[in-house]
Order: C-alpha cells, then sequence, then structure tokens
C-alpha cells in the first residue's frame, strides 16, 4: 500500500493548479516547440528539437509524480484542527530556549516542506518532535546537529490562502 500524503488544503489547491497548468498550457507549449524544430530539417543535429524533447519528458515526468500525489493525498482541514495540541495545520510560535528566540512554524505533510517558508514537515525531527506537545510545554528535540528546547508559546490555525 502506498504511504498516503498528507496535504494542506492550500497545498492540495497549489499541487492541482499546477497539474492543470502543465496539462493544459506547458504541453501545448513544448508541442510547438518540438513542431517548430522539426520544421528545421535535419533532426539528428537539432538542439532545439533536443532541447524540446528533453522539456516534454520533465514536463511528462512531473505530471506523473504529481498525480500519484493527488492520487495518495489526504487533506488536512485546517479549520478543524484541535489546537489544544500541536498536529498538521497549525502555526506554532516557540522559544528557542538556548538562544532566547522566537520562531514560527507550519506544521505540513512531507510534500508540503519548505524551509525557506518555515514549513516543517511532520515527519522531520523537529515536527515529529512537536506533534501532540502543548503551549507552555518545552520540548527537547534530538537532531544530528544535536539536542535543542524549544518552549511552545502558541498554536494557532493556519491562515488559509486562496
Amino acid at each position: 500500500m502506498e504511504k498516503k500524503n498528507i496535504l494542506t488544503y492550500e497545498g492540495l489547491k497549489k499541487y492541482e493548479e499546477e497539474l492543470h497548468n502543465l496539462k493544459v498550457n506547458r504541453r501545448q507549449e513544448v508541442a510547438q516547440k518540438i513542431k517548430e524544430a522539426r520544421e528545421q530539417g535535419d533532426l539528428s543535429e537539432n538542439a532545439e528539437y533536443d532541447a524540446a524533447k528533453d522539456e516534454q519528458r520533465d514536463i511528462e515526468a512531473r505530471i506523473e509524480e504529481l498525480e500519484k500525489i493527488l492520487k495518495n493525498a489526504e487533506v488536512v482541514v485546517e479549520e478543524e484542527v484541535d489546537l489544544d495540541k500541536i498536529n498538521i495545520g497549525c502555526n506554532v510560535k516557540v522559544l528557542d530556549v538556548e538562544e532566547s528566540e522566537e520562531i514560527e512554524f507550519h506544521i505540513v505533510g512531507s510534500q508540503e516542506a519548505n524551509s525557506l517558508e518555515n514549513k516543517i514537515s511532520n515527519e522531520s525531527p523537529v515536527g515529529k518532535a512537536l506533534i501532540g506537545h502543548r503551549v507552555g510545554e518545552t520540548v527537547v528535540i534530538e537532531t544530528m546537529a544535536g539536542a535543542f528546547s524549544y518552549k511552545i508559546l502558541g498554536i494557532e490555525r493556519a491562515a488559509i490562502q486562496d
């Protein structure tokens, strides 16, 4: 049995839009590039043709990947997330005890994780350690870089962006 891909509603929409764009727009654009490159004659030394075929292969691979993600998607309804304890789909504000620094995380499924946006996976060491804990608790997190402590300051519903 394949692993469920846990997605927030925002993540689901993002993947659906990307899939639609690839199928409707990008496929046609690449087909046009291939057609134009074919019209130039000899395909054996045609760099444009090779590039367009590579792009077509990449697009088809991404479509296949997105369809697989969406087929096995389990959407977290963020409006229904229990805010008494940390779970997927919520924003968490913590205090790094050693650094005396406040940090905010959005807990998401592994497909949506993006450290640049402070979206951490429920499967990451930090996400795994935080899930199930409540405001006021201090969580010790073991990572390859060593152990550190986060005091949970707040749990909120993630803002939904359409």
